[in-house]
């Protein structure tokens, strides 16, 4: 058990990475072409719906990552049973029609978890360039 949680515990980081790498992409990019430009609530809102599908990509991304890892170690019967798997667990919707192995139960708990962080993590950052973007701070 120890194993599979150090495992599941890479997986989190990987993801971390993946979303702190794009989110920092996205607050360079933003900072310096999009905050610059915004004029109007048209502008704003292009920006908004730029940023969750982004963000939305991000996610994804860390999904099809879990998957892979469950492909790898054959524990669903193909790559689309994975994909669905880790996103219903990425998301906690967890419809249960689906359940890993019993020796991998705790790498799904993980990956919930790290899922409800990132997720966070989304959301404080499209509360940041909101609140930019029409000087709620300032």
């Amino acid at each position: 058990m120890v194993s599979k949680l150090l495992v599941a515990l890479l997986l989190l980081a990987l993801c971390v990475t993946i979303h702190a790498a794009g989110l920092i992409t996205a607050a360079q990019w933003v900072r310096h072409h999009a905050l610059p430009a915004i004029e109007n609530f048209r502008h704003a809102t292009l920006l908004l719906i730029g940023i969750a599908a982004w963000c939305l990509l991000l996610h994804l991304v860390q999904i099809l990552a879990w998957a892979l890892f469950y492909e790898w170690h054959d524990t669903f019967p193909d790559i689309a049973s994975s994909v669905y798997f880790s996103a219903v667990t990425y998301t906690t919707t967890g419809y249960g029609d689906l359940v890993l192995p019993r020796e991998w139960r705790i790498v799904g708990g993980v990956e919930a978890l790290t899922g409800i962080l990132m997720c966070g993590f989304s959301t404080g950052f499209f509360y940041a360039v909101f609140s930019k973007s029409f000087n709620a701070t300032d």
